[in-house]
């Protein structure tokens, strides 16, 4: 896992059955600096049923994932079609909110975006982010940071702001709220996250370079931080990524994959700050599928951009359409295995 030194339903549906089918950005100033938002929290869950599913708790997931929340309304009714070349691959929008508590039905801002896409073999998963600064096109509202799109108009917007942008059909999204976060981190024990650059800044705490054991508050305040960051926002974002490969990591650790008690715990800690288009049935149908998937077969990327610019809505980063072109490509026929794009370096 590298990464570019550039690069700043029904109750019953069936893990194949595919679906075919806001304000504006605020002042930097009045942005709440406790305004964090994680996505690929959900695929933590995933894993988690695999763990106990295998392990034959099967009933117990269902109890614990009954606590998120599903809604209908999370994607537009129209877009791209699915391509056939895609098989069974998935397309699945990852979302963070800033809402705090369980309400995760009121649109706020989203400053995380990670579109992971699984592989129709179900032998590899690949999470994109998108910085929340890049200059987009979004539908009925002109040009702006793609993270505009969430506040003008709520997921759908921003699904369809993606589908544009990539030449893509997303099939399913899932929204994770403020506490979530702490929540699950904690209730595994704490993390081992690597810091790639030492920084010290009040709340967001103060880490040299190097592995460090944090807690929920203590992940937080690392994933949040981007002031004394080398490039900002970009690299939080990689620092963001830093946290899931560690969480993902104790996830499929043998102390975790022997501890059916925890792995129930963090799929408990999670559930509740979940909101999503699928079903309960959908989400352990992918997980099971995805059971021989390892550390190793997770890719990380940052969609791709090609500098930085200030505008009328402030410092943005500007799109790499070609790029982008290649990289809505791969996404959309499930080719990223063999995609061009430089991944992450996560460590």
């Amino acid at each position: 896992m590298t990464q570019d030194p550039a690069h700043q339903g029904a109750a019953s549906e069936p893990v194949d059955d595919l679906d075919q089918g806001g304000g504006p950005e605020l002042p930097e100033e009045k942005k709440k600096a406790g305004c964090f938002k994680v996505g690929c929290l959900t695929l933590l869950s995933m894993l988690l049923v695999i763990v106990l599913v295998v392990g034959g708790l099967a009933l117990y997931v269902n109890h614990q994932l009954d606590q998120i929340q599903h809604s209908n309304s999370l994607l537009p009714s129209d877009g791209p079609t699915r391509d056939a070349a895609a098989g069974k691959a998935q397309n699945i929008l990852l979302l963070g909110s800033d809402s705090r508590g369980k309400n995760l039905r009121e649109n706020g801002r989203s400053d995380v975006i990670q579109l992971m896409h699984v592989s129709s073999d179900r032998r590899s998963i690949q999470v994109v982010h998108f910085p929340r600064d890049l200059y987009v096109a979004i539908p009925g509202h002109g040009m702006n940071k793609i993270n505009a799109a969430y506040s003008y108009g709520g997921s759908k917007l921003l699904v369809s702001t993606l589908q544009n942008l990539l030449g893509l059909h997303i099939d399913h999204v899932a929204q994770i709220g403020f506490d979530g976060f702490t929540s699950l981190t904690n209730a595994m024990g704490g993390v081992d996250v690597y810091v790639r650059y030492p920084y010290s800044e009040g709340s967001f705490g103060s880490w040299t370079q190097g592995y460090h054991h944090m807690n929920g508050q203590q992940a937080l305040g690392f994933s949040r931080e981007r002031h004394q960051l080398p490039r900002g926002d970009i690299d939080r974002g990689v620092d963001q990524q830093e946290w899931i490969n560690a969480m993902v990591t104790k996830a499929l650790s043998r102390g975790t994959l022997e501890n059916p008690k925890r792995a129930l715990d963090m799929v408990s800690a999670i559930a509740p700050y979940t909101l999503t288009d699928t079903s309960t049935s959908y989400l352990i149908g992918l997980g099971v599928s995805l059971r021989n998937i390892s550390g190793n077969d997770l890719t990380f990327y940052t969609a791709p951009f090609s500098g930085f610019a200030t505008n009328s809505v402030g410092d943005v980063d500007v799109v790499d359409m070609p790029k982008m072109k290649q990289l809505g490509t791969s996404l959309r026929t499930d080719t990223m295995s063999s995609s061009s794009a430089t991944p992450n370096t996560v460590s």
